[in-house]
Formats: C-alpha cells, structure tokens, sequence
C-alpha cells in the first residue's frame, strides 16, 4: 500500500506505555454495550468473564511480585515496571513508523466515509483511534491485548495494540500492510454502524436472545463491517494507493481470522453454533463485495436469508 507521505489523522490516542489499569464508569464493567473485536482465540470469544479472569489474574500476579505488563510486553525488558515505556532507539523509530501508518490509514478511512456520508447528506463523525500497549481501561471495560482489537460503541473509539500485527502476521500468517490496513478499516467499519444504527439495534435485540441466536446475529454485524472495510477499499485503489498483491493480503487475513479456521488452529476442531464473526469464506466473500462495489447497499448482512451470508 502507498501510503507513505499521505495525510495522517490527528485522532489517534497514543496511551502505549501508560498500563491503563483505570476502571471508568466502576471497577471496569462495560457500560450498555460491549466492545467488538478481532477475533485472536479460539471457540466463542471473551466477554465479560474474560474481563473478570484477566482482573483477577493481574491483581494475584502484583501480590506476588510479578509485573503483568512485562509478561505481556513481547520484548521482556524494554518496558520499565509499571509501563513506564523506556524502547530502544530501534524499537522506537519502529514504533514510529507503525504510528504513522496506522494514522495514514485512519486518515483514508475518513476521507472516504466523509465523502460516502456528505453524497447521502449527512455527516460523518470521526472516531479516535487509541494506540496501548498490553492493557487498556476503556468505556466497555478493561481488556488486554491478548483480546485484539476493539471497536467500543459507548465512546465511539477503535482501541488498537499494534503488537497484534506481529502475531497476526508469525501465528496466523497473514502479513503485509493491506493486511493491517483491513483491520483497522474493520473496526472503522463497527464505527460506521454505530453511526447508522446498526450497532445500537443489535445491542437492545440481543439482551433477549438466546447464545445461539445473539451469535447468529454477530454474525451478521462482524461480515457487515468486513463488507465496509471492502467499501473503503474500493475508493483506496480508486486513488491508485494499492500494489500489486495488496487484496491477496488482505483476502488472506480475513480467512486467517475467520471462526472455522482460528477454532482449527487453536483446538483441533470446529464448533459452528459458536461463531461469531462469520467462517473464513463468508469473511473473504463479503470483504470482496464491498471492494468490488464500493456501495453500502451491497453490504445488507443484516436483513439477508441465513444462506445468503
């Protein structure tokens, strides 16, 4: 992807560092609804008694004497305790250049929805992007990095630890930067919904459905947004930004992070009822969609028959 030298996003949160272990709204209990994530484990996701285990779990490790924040932190010694972020010279130029093209990316994503909201006669709030480093408190709650990224609805911000890239590329073997691109435009994606009400419906529907039948739904939301992310892709290499090989990149981070495929990976064998982001083709089919397209129309997850998806 060309994105060096382009416009870069003023609404990016650089808290990386800082250990985040503030509980806004009391002791970190997500506040209306919960934050929507890049699936990184195995069957059915995290939620709140993820939250709760990796609480308690921090808190055990402090008795003991034991920095959670460095057993997060890959590199072992380049955070001080406490997060006090102390990086070498090389892992900061690097850390740089990873701020740079995640604000370059954002910037795209804004200019694109500006103008996909501006041509129906609306306007388009800009979310903020918060860059952390092994754990974030956020208005849905506390989460580590070990959760992926998040979209929270309840302040509107796409929560990002870029080390997930790195696993993202050794673990699941989707690299590249349209790869990294994709992610980001996912979560921009959920922030497109909350906008548009897609996000707020599904969040009243789902306190009165069954396990199943909420998964089903998230379904239908996570392939929405992996259509958007296609969307904004579609104008991106409309502006001659995309290289060759760039969509087989992000093609294969979608089947990479797909829930029959990570459930594969992770623990030998699939248990379909607990998707929740859509198989590794529906992903791949709906983020090619909108890329084909650029139209929001094409990318009606929510009201399509079961087979269709």
């Amino acid at each position: 992807m060309l994105w060096k030298g382009r416009r870069q996003s003023n609404n990016v949160e650089d808290r990386r560092g800082e250990g985040g272990m503030g509980f806004p709204g009391g002791f970190g209990r997500p506040r209306g609804s919960g934050p929507v994530r890049i699936p990184i484990g195995g069957a059915s996701g995290g939620g709140l008694s993820t939250i709760v285990i990796l609480v308690v779990l921090f808190f055990a490790l402090r008795a003991c004497g034991i920095d959670p924040l460095q057993i997060l932190t890959e590199d072992g010694g380049q955070m001080a305790p406490g997060g006090g972020g102390q990086i070498t010279q090389s892992g900061q130029q690097s850390s740089d250049e990873m701020k740079q093209f995640v604000s370059t990316v954002l910037a795209e994503t804004e200019d694109v929805w500006s103008g996909i909201f501006q041509s129906e006669g609306e306007t388009y709030e800009e979310p903020r992007l918060v860059l952390f480093s092994g754990s974030i408190s956020s208005a849905c709650g506390f989460a580590s990095s070990a959760a992926g990224p998040f979209y929270c609805p309840n302040d509107g911000k796409v929560y990002l630890d870029t080390a997930f890239f790195d696993q993202l590329s050794r673990q699941f073997g989707a690299s590249g930067d349209f790869a990294e691109a994709y992610v980001i435009a996912h979560e921009v994606g959920h922030h497109v919904q909350n906008l548009i009400g897609i996000l707020p419906k599904f969040n009243q529907l789902r306190q009165r459905m069954s396990e199943v039948e909420a998964n089903q739904m998230s379904i239908r939301v996570e392939l929405q947004a992996d259509c958007f992310a296609g969307v904004w892709g579609h104008f991106t290499a409309q502006k001659g930004l995309l290289e060759q090989g760039d969509v087989e990149e992000a093609l294969n981070a979608a089947k990479q992070i797909g829930d029959d495929t990570l459930q594969k990976k992770m623990q030998g064998y699939v248990v379909p009822e607990s998707f929740n982001h859509g198989t590794s083709r529906q992903r791949q089919t709906w983020f090619a969609r909108g890329l084909k397209s650029g139209k929001l129309q094409d990318c009606d997850t929510i009201n399509i028959p079961s087979e269709q998806l």
